[in-house]
């Protein structure tokens, strides 16, 4: 633990202000250059400061803070402050205009804080030192002036980036490229760079899609030596080299996938046991067998961290000769498993987890809309698939009894309608809807949940190390704005105790009967912590489970494949050793890192292909509801789950104030509030496929207009003119005595 390293004494120690000397005399035991070289370590990461009476103390004994600069496109900008995980984050400090000390947008900062707030309440702050840098790539449109070369960055938060003839490479003047900075200027040099990668013309969607995956360093592109590696691999089973394996292949085992699926790394069977009770299997590819330690192809699935998928495409982790391939489980063919098998009884409850490298071979490429419609009672495909009807509803009966347990502990059931994109054969955008989640979509959600919690089970009793998905309890002041939110339905929410997950079940249940209450789904989510990747086993507080980890997806998840490595380690006998402990830190760290990468991608590529579609739209109206709100403006979401955002410039009829504490918006004279919810008829103005852009504006109609509009303001209400005597002398004229001289003001002190 950290106080009882160096680092964590030394904090401990400079509470208070200490010279060099009394910080020796208080650490006898550590070397002269030791405490250098921790001294400097701490001093370059900002969490300590030495004053000018070269007395070290830690950063906040001086008023000081580190953390993340959030820049505007606006001049100003913000500091995240840095937060221990499970800590409570506290309001972002803002930095003015010209108090940015030269960081960029995502650089960790060192800030001095100010008694100053500004008008919405937060401290101000004035950035002090970079720390570090966020990255030393960017995107944007190459120009040319003259003969001078530039780029423009596609965020406006970021400045232009100066660039010499000789470092454009082949980029044309217009392309959007990428660009990797050299140096970051200051007050009279630009900052400059060297182009790294021209993306495509920009203004198109295609370069804005290769904008967006670069900038997260996602790459389609494997190198030659991870090909070369992968395309070695026998397509086909080599019983030889498989080692010891339990064969199932003689077992009913099947895969259940989407329509458009290439890839499956699952597989699920059911048994009857002689004691009444149920053995679920859940087979997982043996992705380890072929991607082993210090690998090329397992330093790129380290580098990836994980598959990125957008519409009609996938950048994966691992290449497509193995996860297409010999990793896939496809149906009637011998494919190297991992197995997980597990006694349960009809009511869910787990006696016995046992696991085993296994040979299988799937019965049945099943999808989910085939299984469901089995389920269902279609009688073409129960006489097509008659082998496996009888096991699926089995194990839909299972899974039904799953949940029951799950949510029974606590579970959150954050059923929140995910929005997919229909892609033609081109990759052009042709529909949008929320994907259905059947009756066997959830019956492999219960099983792939009952074989992670398993694994992690096994390894934390055993305390041996692995990679474990946690996720902490929410910041009681995300739930405090939640419980206020929730208020008006009837909820009573206790912010307090968060661990009673069982008042925020009575909420999802409520909201699944009530349209007027479904966006209290989501905004339950937004209270929550983001879940993460780490090498110690806290729990997973939506899951309320104790034990969990990532265990059914190595093709796409690098943690995953983590986890089978220790647990085949565990299985043998292995000694455990400090560099497994190392390398699950590590990949925890790492794969959290890319997983938020894999989701910006996501996010942002989708926002392009929905604006596509939308495009056609341009001019039309549509009934939409409010699904967020800032200073400026509303965001609205159409019924297909297209979100765009509505100026507040563009609310007439009355002047809107932002609430930012209820998330409203509020007409100064009508009264009418426009908070998360509310419906409203829209006009589509604009949707841009390059920027992922959607402008809307309230329909004819639709706002409420103020029978008493805004008053013109009169000449009191003008700001003031002139110099500050003329100032001084006009204001002097408005007193109780007509033109009578007044007293001289009192002159405020400068602070």
């Amino acid at each position: 633990m950290e106080e009882y390293t160096l680092d964590g004494r030394l904090l401990t120690l400079l509470a208070q202000p200490l010279r060099i000397e009394e910080i020796r005399r208080a650490l006898p035991d550590i070397g002269k250059h030791e405490l250098k070289d921790a001294l400097d370590r701490l001093t370059q990461d900002g969490k300590i400061m030495k004053n000018k009476k070269n007395r070290f103390a830690v950063a906040s004994h001086y008023g000081c803070a580190t953390g993340t600069f959030l820049a505007t496109e606006r001049g100003f900008a913000f500091v995240a402050p840095d937060v221990e995980p499970g800590e409570s984050k506290p309001d972002d400090y803002f930095i003015p205009p010209n108090a940015g000390g030269g960081a960029w947008h995502g650089d960790r900062v060192l800030v001095k804080v100010s008694e100053r707030k500004n008008n919405r309440g937060r401290r101000e702050a004035t950035v002090l030192r970079v720390l570090s840098r966020s990255g030393k790539e960017l995107t944007g449109e190459l120009v040319q002036r003259g003969k001078a070369f530039f780029v423009q960055p596609s965020s406006k938060k970021y400045p232009e980036i100066a660039v010499s003839r000789r470092d454009i490479g082949d980029a044309q003047v217009g392309d959007c490229v990428a660009v990797e900075v050299t140096s970051y200027g200051d007050d009279t040099y630009h900052p400059q760079g060297v182009v790294s990668a021209a993306l495509g013309e920009n203004g198109t969607m295609e370069a804005s899609i290769a904008a967006i995956l670069h900038e997260n360093g996602v790459f389609d592109v494997f190198p030659d030596e991870v090909l070369k590696q992968a395309d070695a691999i026998p397509q086909q089973v080599d019983l030889a080299s498989a080692g010891k394996r339990l064969d199932l292949r003689d077992k009913l085992i099947f895969t259940i996938d989407g329509d458009d699926a290439k890839d499956f790394d699952d597989a699920v069977s059911l048994e009857k046991l002689d004691n009444g009770h149920y053995l679920l299997g859940v087979h997982i590819a043996d992705v380890s067998h072929y991607v082993t330690p210090d690998s090329p192809l397992d330093s790129e699935a380290f580098r990836r961290g994980t598959s990125v998928y957008f519409p009609g495409h996938v950048v994966p982790m691992l290449p497509f000769a193995l996860s297409n391939g010999i990793c896939s489980l496809n149906p009637n063919v011998d494919r190297l498993a991992f197995s997980a098998l597990m006694e349960m009884d009809a009511s869910g409850r787990r006696f016995g987890a046992r696991f085993s490298k296994s040979i299988i071979r799937s019965k049945a490429r099943m999808t989910y809309n085939k299984v469901n419609k089995i389920l269902a009672g279609d009688k073409g495909l129960r006489e097509e698939y008659a082998f496996l009807v009888e096991t699926a509803e089995k194990m839909n009966d299972l899974a039904h009894a799953l949940y029951k347990r799950r949510i029974e502990r606590g579970a959150l059931e954050l059923d929140i309608p995910e929005a997919e994109i229909r892609v033609d054969e081109a990759g052009k955008p042709v529909e949008i809807c929320f994907r259905e989640r059947g009756e066997s979509e959830k019956l492999i959600e219960e099983f792939m949940l009952q074989a992670n919690e398993a694994v992690a089970e096994f390894m934390c009793k055993r305390e041996h190390p692995t990679v474990y998905r946690v996720h902490e309890n929410p910041d009681p002041d995300k739930l405090r704005a939640f419980a206020q939110f929730a208020r008006p339905f009837g909820y009573r929410i206790d912010p307090s105790k968060p661990e009673d997950t069982a008042q925020f079940q009575v909420v999802l249940r409520g909201a699944k009967n009530d349209p007027k209450q479904r966006v209290l789904p989501t905004l339950l989510l937004r209270s929550l912590a983001r879940a993460r990747y780490a090498d110690e086993c806290i729990g997973h507080y939506g899951l309320k489970a104790k034990f969990y980890l990532h265990f059914t997806s190595p093709i796409r998840r690098y943690p995953d494949l983590i986890a089978h490595r220790m647990l085949q380690k565990a299985l043998t006998g292995e000694e455990f050793t400090a560099a497994d402990e190392n390398m699950c830190a590590e990949a925890a760290q790492q794969s959290t890192s890319r997983e938020q990468a894999a989701d910006n991608c996501e996010r942002d590529i989708d926002k392009l292909f929905i604006a596509a579609y939308m495009k056609q739209f341009i001019g039309e109206e549509f009934d939409a509801e409010v699904s967020g709100v800032q200073s400026f403006g509303i965001f609205v979401a159409l019924a297909n789950g297209c979100e765009g955002l509505i100026r507040a410039e563009l609310m007439t009829g009355d002047f809107y104030q932002y609430d930012e504490e209820h998330m409203a918006m509020v007409g100064r004279r009508t009264g009418k509030r426009f908070t998360i919810g509310t419906p409203l008829r829209v006009k589509l103005l604009a949707a841009s496929e390059v920027t992922g852009q959607i402008d809307f504006a309230p329909a004819e109609g639709s706002l409420p207009v103020s029978e008493k509009p805004e008053r013109a303001p009169r000449d009191d209400d003008r700001p003031p003119f002139g110099n500050r005597a003329s100032r001084r002398r006009h204001s002097h004229g408005k007193g109780r005595s007509g033109g009578q001289k007044g007293k001289k003001p009192p002159t405020r002190k400068r602070r």
